[in-house]
């Protein structure tokens, strides 16, 4: 276990569980078991009065990522998406204290994330979602260079690819912080 603690002012911060993302196949985890770890480790916080963030990505219109890129992506930044493809999984929606829309990959560029989370006294970010090698990755990296404590929670992330999410496990967390698992944060709170 390389989770060393929870601090008594930190935030779980879920990313892009929502309906559309949480639809496509995962690995190493399918997105179920992402979602019932996450809901898990939201109960937990909540009954220790430590906030939950629930983060959604919405692309449309002006708000869609520009620039150009070699990869083609699913769809393009004003395409159109399927209706509630951006709403919070119903499981989760009720168990958040803050809902921040973010538009690019990572949760603090652009949005009110870390007022939330400053005004709340928050010094650790503990990580849950999809995609691994994105969102997560991104509001991870965005969150060491903000100077907070880094926690992901590797069986409640998930990929397209296992090998990406490895990646991003074994070679990018640990030099942003910490990793363990649903059951090491769930030990650590109690």
């Amino acid at each position: 276990m390389s989770l060393s603690t929870i601090d008594p002012k930190s935030a779980l911060v879920v990313i892009d569980l929502q309906n559309g993302i949480a639809s496509m196949p995962t690995q190493p985890h399918a997105a179920d078991d992402v979602i019932e770890r996450t809901v898990r480790l939201a109960e937990a916080f909540r009954a220790r009065d430590l906030p939950v963030v629930l983060v959604r990505v919405s692309f449309s219109g002006p708000d869609a990522v520009p620039g150009r890129t070699e990869a083609a992506r699913d769809a393009g930044p004003g395409a159109p998406r399927p209706e509630g493809w951006d709403q919070i999984v119903d499981v989760l929606a009720p168990l958040g204290d803050a809902l921040v829309t973010k538009h690019n990959w990572g949760a603090f560029h652009g949005t009110d994330l870390d007022v939330q989370l400053r005004r709340r006294g928050v010094t650790q970010v503990v990580l849950t979602g999809i995609a691994t090698s994105i969102g997560v990755e991104s509001t991870a990296r965005a969150a060491h260079e903000h100077g907070y404590h880094v926690a992901v929670v590797t069986d409640a992330v998930a990929d397209r690819s296992a090998e990406v999410h490895d990646h991003s496990v074994a070679q990018i967390f640990p030099r942003l912080g910490e990793t363990g698992t649903t059951d090491e944060v769930l030990a650590l709170l109690s």
